[in-house]
């Protein structure tokens, strides 16, 4: 398998540091609030390589932070904690602040079908070993003490600039010269902040009372799980010039050597030319989409269209192609399952099957490359191989796809009983509450003679639950959708 590495900006064959074995450590959620989609987005991504490494024989082990604590909003630091903005805004104590929100990230990754990580690791939890490695860095001479805590001298690891590439005379007239003049460098940063009365979370340390600086919680958790030297980190683009930069200094300021052999990065989920953020409130959360009568799923299966390394720019209406592209997927996989053993096996299709597997691992060996190999899974579906086949690659393929193709439900039609009006659909598509109360609302108009307004209606069940009605003599048809509104 072939990865971009941040590290070295090239792609390369990796190669792990224990054979057989593959150590993750993911930067996790700073949870002061819901993880939306575009947060949501990486994860799918990462899951997917966890999922095609264990396909492809490897043990691994999957590590990822929660970080409850030392997120300021600047990312750097300055601004307030995160958490604490976030106990303010709820007014709730930032214990059950990071409670509620870890409910969420963990619920949105159920719903998206993400396996759990090996290890979820609080920054709270972990206290001690953040303690530990910063008297490491110290002993090695790396730090210097301010009125504000404890400092990593960047000047003492001459490659800092290196990683993200970074022009440091241009970040010298950066606003934490104003916050810390006592800093020897602009970018040099705390890995234990001190003379904070008001903080609400503190803790007693060696250079005072305080808390960790945010960047030290995943130097001292990733090899806390994964040893001082393992195989891939894992994060956003946007903690390369910061985040990460500062935990591959730390990480030479402890040990000596970098700790991750390869650095992986995804762009953003946008929507269109904006970034997808809470502080712009053009937020959509996994739960929201359910309540507009998405599968979550679909969700999933539009973010395996893209490549973690570009990003995807992300609307409702390519979420409702995703969908149907989803259900027509399903549909196939049915109707294989349903003609298993009607076939015979030649040895020519025996070749084909040989060769879809052989693409399949192929395109994902090349950088991840899910959307081809979700293309190959299509090929294999619409081919003349055995149906048998066809099945059992569709399931095997969907180990690392992760959209719960196993259990998916028949195609056939289902009778529905509408609960108020107490007429019946006839469905191809699970209907939830909301749609249902929506097909009521519509079949009522039609009963009274408004079939305009009845009408209006209809088109608004096209746009909002992505499904279309059909009235027959023997009753209410409802299916997926064919075209997306544009409105």
């Amino acid at each position: 398998m072939k990865l971009y590495n941040t590290l070295t900006k090239e792609i390369e064959e990796l190669k792990p540091v224990k054979e057989g074995e593959i150590g993750i450590y993911s930067c996790g959620p700073t949870v002061y609030w819901n993880q939306h989609i575009g947060n949501m987005y990486c994860y799918v991504q990462w899951d997917i390589l966890v999922r095609y490494l264990r396909f492809s024989g490897y043990k691994v082990r999957w590590v990822m932070n929660i970080t409850d604590v030392g997120h300021n909003v600047s990312d750097e630091d300055t601004g307030e904690d995160k958490m604490e903005k976030g106990a303010k805004r709820e007014v709730m104590t930032v214990w059950d602040i990071a409670d509620k929100y870890i409910g969420q990230f963990l619920e949105s990754m159920s719903l998206l079908n993400i396996q759990k990580p090996d290890v979820l690791c609080r920054a709270t939890d972990h206290i001690k070993e953040q303690i530990d490695i910063i008297k490491k860095i110290e002993s090695g001479g790396f730090t210097y003490k301010t009125k504000t805590g404890l400092v990593f001298d960047t000047s003492k690891f001459p490659d800092y600039p290196k990683f993200a590439r970074l022009n440091l005379e241009k970040q010298e007239a950066g606003a934490r010269v104003e916050v810390d003049p006592e800093k020897k460098s602009p970018w040099d940063f705390l890995l234990w902040v001190t003379n904070q009365p008001n903080h609400i979370m503190q803790w007693d340390s060696p250079w005072g009372r305080g808390f960790p600086g945010w960047h030290i919680e995943c130097t001292a958790m990733s090899v806390k799980y994964l040893g001082e030297t393992f195989d891939i980190h894992t994060g956003g683009k946007e903690h390369i010039p910061v985040h990460h930069t500062n935990e591959i200094a730390q990480g030479f300021g402890a040990f000596g050597h970098k700790t991750a052999n390869f650095w992986l990065h995804n762009e953003w989920l946008t929507l269109k030319d904006a970034k997808m953020s809470k502080s712009l409130g053009n937020v959509y959360t996994v739960q929201d989409l359910i309540k507009m009568g998405f599968d979550p799923l679909a969700l999933r299966y539009l973010i395996m269209t893209s490549h973690y390394h570009q990003g995807l720019v992300f609307s409702l209406e390519s979420l409702k192609s995703a969908q149907k592209a989803l259900h027509n997927l399903k549909e196939l996989v049915l109707a294989s399952k349903d003609q298993k053993g009607r076939t015979v096996l030649s040895q020519e299709k025996e070749k084909k099957v040989q060769e879809y597997i052989g693409k399949f691992n192929a395109f994902l060996d090349n950088d991840l490359g899910v959307a081809q190999a979700l293309a190959v899974l299509w090929e294999a579906l619409k081919s003349n191989i055995p149906s048998e086949d066809k099945y059992d690659l569709a399931i095997s393929f969907d180990e690392v796809l992760g959209l719960n193709l196993r259990n998916i439900e028949s195609s056939e039609l289902k009778t529905i009983k509408t609960p108020n009006k107490g007429f019946t659909v006839f469905s191809r598509v699970n209907l939830n509450e909301s749609t249902i109360i929506r097909i009521e609302e519509r079949e009522y108009l039609r009963k009274q003679g408004k079939f305009e307004e009845a009408d209006k209606k209809r088109i608004e069940i096209n746009i909002i639950d992505n499904i279309e009605i059909k009235d027959t003599p023997q009753g209410m048809f409802v299916s997926l959708f064919d075209k997306v509104n544009e409105n």
